[in-house]
C-alpha cells in the first residue's frame, strides 16, 4: 500500500515539473485588415475603349498592269446626315483625332491649293506641297480681319481663330474604283480625305490627308456605334467598309471641272446636282454588273 502511494506522488511531482519547464504556446498574430481595392470594379460588360492595334487589314497588292479598269471620283461626306453624325460624336470627333495627329507630327497633312509666287492657283489633291503642323493649323483655324488702330490707323496684324470642331460638317474623299483581273475583284481604294469648312459661303478643304498614312492612326481609334456598345469598329472600319453615306461631286474628264461647274449650278438645293451624281453612281454599278454573265 506505501508503495502504490510513493509511485503516485512522484508520478504527481514528476507532471508538475514537467508543465513549468513546457514551452508556452504559440500566440496567432492578429490578421492584417482588408486593404482598400486598388482598381475600380468594371462598369458593366460594354466598356472597352481601346481596341487592338492588330486589327488593321493591309490592303491587297495590286500591280498597274493587272488594273484592267479604272474610275476615280470624288465624294463628299455630309456629318449631318444621321448616319454620318458618329464622326462627329461628343467623345470622339474625327477632326480632333485628325488634328491631334497633326500637332504632335504624326501625320502629314497637304496643301488643298497649287502655291507659285505668293500666289493661289488651282485645287489640288495631289499630295504635292506638305504642310508643316504650324501650317496645316492655320488653314484649319483660318484668320481674323486686323483692326485699325485708334490711334495710328494701322492695321493690326490677324491673329488665328479659336478652333471649332463643330465647322467641319463635311469631308472629302477621293478614291479610284479598280478592276483588278488578277483577283477578280472590283473595289473601291480611298486615295484620301479632306475636312472642309465653310470658307466666305463656300465649302473648301482645309488640308489634304493620304490615306495609307493615316489608316494605322484611325485603325486604332474606336468608333462609336450607336447600334451595338459592344461593337469594336474603328473609323478605318467605317472607311473601308463603305458605312458611310455620300454623294459624287466630280468625276475624271477632260476639261477637270465638278458637277457644279459643268452644270452651273448656283443654288445648292438644285436636283441637277444630285440626278448628275446619281447618274456617276449607277455608271459604276452598271459596269460592275456588266462583268457577270448569267
Amino acid at each position: 500500500m506505501k508503495k502504490i502511494v510513493y509511485i503516485v506522488v512522484l508520478m504527481l511531482l514528476s507532471s508538475a515539473v514537467f508543465a513549468q519547464t513546457a514551452t508556452p504556446p504559440v500566440v496567432a498574430a492578429p490578421k492584417p485588415a482588408k486593404s482598400k481595392l486598388k482598381t475600380p470594379p468594371k462598369d458593366g460588360f460594354s466598356v472597352r475603349k481601346d481596341v487592338d492595334s492588330s486589327v488593321l487589314v493591309p490592303y491587297a497588292d495590286v500591280r498597274e498592269e493587272d488594273v484592267y479598269y479604272s474610275k476615280r471620283i470624288w465624294r463628299e461626306i455630309d456629318l449631318r446626315d444621321t448616319i454620318n453624325s458618329v464622326l462627329k460624336a461628343e467623345s470622339s470627333k474625327l477632326i480632333d483625332i485628325l488634328m491631334d495627329a497633326v500637332g504632335n507630327e504624326e501625320l502629314t497633312v497637304y496643301s488643298p491649293k497649287d502655291t507659285a509666287a505668293g500666289k493661289l492657283l488651282n485645287d489640288n489633291d495631289s499630295f504635292k506641297i506638305a504642310l508643316t503642323a504650324k501650317e496645316a493649323l492655320q488653314s484649319a483655324r483660318g484668320y481674323t480681319e486686323g483692326t485699325p488702330d485708334a490711334s495710328t490707323g494701322k492695321l493690326a496684324e490677324p491673329t488665328l481663330k479659336r478652333f471649332r470642331p463643330d465647322e467641319f460638317l463635311k469631308y472629302r474623299i477621293k478614291e479610284d474604283w479598280i478592276l483588278d483581273v488578277k483577283r477578280s475583284v472590283f473595289e473601291p481604294r480611298i486615295v484620301g480625305i479632306a475636312p472642309m469648312k465653310l470658307v466666305e459661303g463656300y465649302w473648301q478643304p482645309v488640308f489634304w490627308v493620304y490615306y495609307d498614312d493615316a489608316r494605322e492612326l484611325l485603325s486604332k481609334k474606336r468608333l462609336v456605334n450607336p447600334a451595338n456598345d459592344a461593337s469594336v469598329l474603328t473609323y478605318d472600319d467605317f472607311f473601308v467598309r463603305r458605312l458611310f453615306n455620300s454623294y459624287v461631286v466630280k468625276e475624271t474628264n477632260p476639261a477637270n471641272k465638278s458637277i457644279v461647274d459643268m452644270l452651273g449650278v448656283l443654288d445648292p438645293k438644285d436636283p441637277r446636282k444630285l440626278y448628275e451624281s446619281e447618274r456617276i453612281k449607277k455608271s459604276i454599278s452598271d459596269y460592275e454588273q456588266s462583268l457577270w454573265e448569267y
